[in-house]
């Protein structure tokens, strides 16, 4: 009779834990963004023309300045999937918010660039970038980006 009673106790103990274990991975969508999260009724407020100040007052501190060809704010982020816990994850989206400022210190041009097709990509203007100065810094961003994911 008591072996019964221990054979019961390991089998609640055994069921307990593997539940324990389940209940960790509920809620979990796996999915995760590094950087700077663009909010797009921010940007709006960011007009051509804007001074500099009005820019980092509405979007915060850019993730890194460029004097390259000009004076250039950059937002970064990536997006990752990772489905189970322990896998590695899986880059879903990068981008790369620029905003532009000419010599006055205002916004000259806004810029969004992301990859498409391997290349990057201005989702704003539609174009890819000309060779030179901005397009190798860009060029370099997202490869340091997919190393990090």
């Amino acid at each position: 009779m008591n072996r019964g009673k221990t054979g019961l106790a390991v089998k609640f103990g055994l069921a307990s834990l593997l539940a324990l274990g389940v209940a960790g991975c509920l809620g979990y969508n796996g999915d995760i963004v590094h950087g700077y999260q663009i909010d797009p009724k921010l940007l709006d407020q960011v007009k051509i023309g804007s001074s500099a100040e009005q820019a980092l007052v509405v979007m915060g501190t850019p993730s890194t300045t460029s004097t390259v060809g000009g004076d250039a704010w950059y937002y970064i982020s990536q997006s990752t999937d990772r489905p189970v816990l322990f896998m590695d994850p899986k880059i879903t989206d990068q981008r790369v918010l620029a905003i532009y400022f000419d010599k006055q210190k205002r916004v000259e041009r806004i810029a969004n660039y992301g990859l498409k097709d391997g290349k990057v990509f201005d989702f704003v203007s539609q174009t890819t970038p000309t060779g030179g100065n901005e397009a190798t810094f860009l060029n370099g961003i997202f490869k340091s980006l997919l190393r990090f994911g």
